[in-house]
């Protein structure tokens, strides 16, 4: 589930490695001069499509997923959103219209979920997991401790649409820690908000590196680990803050050009309908 955004704490994030403090609002500076010239040269030509899948409701935060179409021929979905069957539903925690379900937002691109090759689950979240049902025939690629902690914890943000993500239907591939999944699409461990969180590093050959941030860093407002406000909805809210630690070193050092967070209304702004 999804932070309350913290208060902005007024010091600047991602002010490492030579990075030019980022404008408000964000939390990442101006690339390193060369770098539009050294990821054309070393990165395929991944494609990347942000998804709007509804709110949550009473609070406005956007659910935020992603869909990569790489050169390989595979369609890579990061996250599902909400339960299909919460589409249209005035009871439903989260507001899903009938056009904003994640099958809806494949079609609107001309795919299906049967074009989908690989869903990289950044949690197990009913948020972020809740239409993994749907996916049947795509290979389900999470961390092994949160599909572990998924299985046996009996923690209520896993039990509570359990049918959705635990099928003997679905296809999953557990891995430990850091991974490249497809060239230019990087799995990286950021756990805290869940047990076994991972996030994605997609090296587009124009925009430059891109960090699909995923519930480790919810909003830009946390991008500072002191703003993340002690919650339930982390599994280890210390855990979360050193994980947000290193990503924003990782986004310092790699000169990511953008981080794509789950639950900011505000990045929604300007978020093009895709980025190469």
């Amino acid at each position: 589930m999804p932070l309350r955004p913290a208060a902005a704490s007024g010091r600047p994030a991602g002010r490492r490695s030579g990075l030019v403090p980022p404008p408000a609002g964000t939390c990442v500076g101006r690339p390193r001069i060369g770098w539009r010239r050294t990821w054309g040269e070393r990165s395929p030509p991944v494609i990347l499509h942000p998804l709007r899948l509804g709110t949550v409701r009473g609070e406005g935060l956007p659910i935020t997923a992603v869909l990569i179409r790489h050169p390989s021929g595979k369609n890579v979905l990061v996250d599902t959103g909400a339960p299909i069957e919460f589409a249209g539903d005035p009871e439903a925690p989260f507001e899903v219209g009938p056009d904003e379900h994640v099958l809806a937002r494949l079609d609107q691109l001309g795919l299906s979920a049967d074009d989908v090759h690989h869903v990289i689950a950044t949690h197990l979240d009913p948020d972020h997991a809740g239409a993994l049902d749907r996916f049947p025939n795509a290979e389900i690629v999470v961390q092994r401790r949160e599909l572990e902690a998924a299985r046996t914890s009996g923690a209520l943000r896993y039990e509570w649409q359990r049918a959705h993500w635990d099928s003997e239907a679905l296809h999953y591939r557990a891995v430990d820690g850091g991974t490249t999944l497809l060239d230019g699409v990087e799995l990286v461990d950021s756990s805290g908000h869940s047990a076994g969180h991972q996030s994605v590093l997609v090296r587009l050959p124009r925009t430059g590196p891109v960090l699909i941030a995923g519930d480790a860093i919810p909003t830009a407002e946390v991008c500072d680990p002191a703003a993340r406000p002690s919650s339930g909805h982390d599994h280890d809210v210390e855990a979360a803050r050193q994980s947000t630690r290193e990503l924003m070193r990782l986004v310092a050092e790699q000169g990511i050009a953008r981080i794509l967070h789950s639950h900011d209304a505000e990045q929604w702004r300007d978020l093009r309908a895709s980025y190469d």
